[in-house]
């Protein structure tokens, strides 16, 4: 078996200890909130008998140990229950809204790449001059700001106060009621009916909530690029690669940022659970009808079957990701093998 097939499959088997530790945190977690769940969620609007009904069918009246084994069981089949409120699948849910949540991910990575990449790479080649500090700044002030001030601040300033961009919903209440359902995903709904109009729309409602949370990752592109390209400069091959004569602008793109962008990777593979954690509170700045909005309510709604069912589903997308991180440097850097 060669160096990386054997990495591959020594990171796939660190997998399993992984989701079990995130399952059992999870679980222990949502057991440690006061009183059983079904009395929390409908105390007071059903009689002691359907609560009791409701707790046997929901598997709340076993012992905790058999709670614990059910629900490692059902995670294994995909399942992740069903929720007390209006007794939906949370995986209805999570294709339901997941879409949303997806674009607004994806589409805050992109700017976070557009905006930390370019400064990133300046302020490492203007190490200590003026326009480097002021990144530097920049950089400091987009990682303190929290993620639903600065989107309060976007939607005074872009929505109310020049009318640039909607502060509200993923597209016009017209538009996306005219669009018909079939990946959950609005944009490419738009692209596979072939209205432009409806895309144009759905862009234009994605803005601001794209931007607020990719400036949640910003500063940390920003000083991990600035890091490495400064010590990416001073390595004896660029050194060399200077002696050469080759142009200077050259010898940043072909043999520095490449490597520089080694352990960019990495972190940023990391940074997925900040967006996630980042989408929730962006979702309810702008009334994104995304799976965080959803787990914000069913949270006051105090469901926590639901709850359960969602985090399990970002802690299982967190490990996923994670173990494709892992995947992408080991092609990128032959160094990484066990």
């Amino acid at each position: 078996m060669g160096s990386l097939a054997r990495y591959v499959g020594v990171r796939l088997l660190l997998v399993v200890p992984m989701v079990l530790i995130l399952l059992s945190v999870v679980f222990l977690l949502m057991r440690v909130a006061p009183g059983d769940p079904v009395s929390s969620a409908l105390g007071g609007r059903l009689s002691a008998e359907e609560l009791a009904e409701r707790r046997a069918a929901a598997g709340f009246d076993v012992p905790v140990w058999r709670q614990y084994v059910d629900y490692l069981g059902q995670v294994v089949q995909l399942d992740f229950g069903r929720t007390i409120t209006d007794n939906r699948a949370v995986s209805e849910i999570v294709v339901d809204n997941g879409g949303a949540t997806l674009t607004l991910t994806v589409a805050a990575v992109i700017v976070a790449f557009l905006v930390g990449l370019p400064l990133g790479l300046w302020s490492g080649r203007r190490r200590d001059r003026l326009d480097d500090v002021g990144i530097r700044l920049f950089g400091i002030v987009t990682f303190a700001a929290p993620v639903f001030f600065v989107g309060l601040l976007f939607q005074l300033f872009f929505g109310k106060s020049l009318g640039w961009f909607p502060t509200s919903g993923q597209a016009s209440p017209r538009i996306q009621a005219s669009i018909p359902e079939k990946t959950h995903i609005l944009l490419v709904d738009a692209l596979l009916a072939g209205d432009m109009t409806a895309f144009r729309d759905a862009l234009h409602h994605l803005v601001l909530p794209a931007v607020t949370l990719g400036l949640l990752v910003v500063g940390v592109l920003i000083r991990l690029v600035r890091v490495n390209i400064i010590q990416t400069l001073q390595s004896d091959y660029v050194e060399a690669a200077r002696a050469r004569g080759i142009a200077e602008g050259r010898v940043v793109r072909k043999h520095a940022l490449r490597n520089a962008l080694v352990p960019v990777i990495t972190v940023m593979g990391l940074q997925v659970a900040a967006l996630l954690g980042g989408a929730v509170l962006t979702e309810q700045t702008f009334n994104w009808p995304g799976i965080g909005n959803e787990l914000v309510g069913y949270l006051n709604d105090r469901d926590y079957t639901a709850v359960q069912g969602i985090i399990t589903m970002f802690a299982l997308i967190v490990v996923g990701v994670s173990l494709l991180i892992d995947i992408v440097n080991a092609l990128v850097d032959p160094r990484i093998r066990y």
